[in-house]
């Protein structure tokens, strides 16, 4: 299954204003920033990864699940599922 930017929705959003972030906190670590804002910047932006990530599976199960009822494809195995999840992790 291919990606387009319809089909993942604000991920792409979520996944640019974290590339914003992470900019961010290397200028910190290179201004020598105080370790403790630093790292909760850093945190923040690992958090929006992850949530773009798992946005990113939710729409992709989606987009399979609809092309599975409409019979353009074959159901996902549970193997497979896992591992995307797990990829995540």
């Amino acid at each position: 299954m291919e990606l387009t930017e319809s089909m993942v929705g604000d991920a792409a959003v979520r996944l640019r204003r974290a590339h914003g972030q992470l900019a961010g906190v290397i200028a910190m670590i290179e201004a020598g920033e105080d370790c403790v804002k630093v790292l909760t910047q850093l945190a923040a932006v690992s958090k929006a990864l992850d949530r773009a990530g798992f946005k990113i599976v939710a729409s992709g199960l989606r987009h399979c699940q609809d092309a599975q009822n409409r019979g353009e494809q074959p159901p996902m195995a549970m193997e497979e599922l896992e591992k995307l999840f797990l990829a995540l992790a």
